[in-house]
């Protein structure tokens, strides 16, 4: 990797978050119980029911379409003086976070991480923290190892 270069994600971080996608449909159920709820027993307009099954079925698949947009703008770089983020496709956002500031950076994996052998890298500072989310597990290690002697030599500088 070089250094200035911005790095893509695996591939399989795209099956992740297809996943992701099906499992926060479950909680657009609650929406749905309610609308359920109060039509019936509150006998509140039918319309609304309808309105919540499309909400359940058109989120999720708004989600799954989107997924090839928010890989193609969705990277990180690691510089001598930081690293940075980039992530978004209708609200982009970069971060960038000073290695002066780094004070942790862990390696986790969730069950969807683990089920497509990647892991996710949080570099932490004193008031917030950032995510490169899904990566491979070499290149896990390979990053929390680069980034905290990084961090490392900044602090030796001063």
């Amino acid at each position: 990797m070089r250094m200035d270069q911005l790095e893509k994600l695996p591939e399989r971080i795209k099956t992740v978050w297809r996943a992701d996608a099906v499992a926060d449909a479950g909680w657009l159920l609650v929406p749905l119980a309610a609308a359920i709820y109060v039509v019936y027993w509150r006998h509140w307009p039918v319309w609304l029911l309808p309105l919540a099954g499309a909400l359940l079925v058109i989120v999720p698949l708004v989600q799954l379409v989107l997924v090839p947009y928010r890989y193609t703008f969705t990277g990180y770089r690691i510089r001598p003086e930081s690293v940075e983020l980039r992530s978004g496709f209708i609200f982009r956002k970069q971060e960038s976070i000073p290695t002066t500031r780094i004070q942790n950076v862990t390696i986790e994996q969730g069950p969807l991480l683990r089920w497509q052998k990647l892991q996710a890298v949080r570099v932490a500072t004193a008031s917030t923290s950032a995510k490169i989310d899904g990566v491979e597990p070499a290149e896990a290690e390979r990053l929390r190892a680069a980034i905290l002697k990084l961090a490392l030599e900044v602090r030796d500088d001063r």
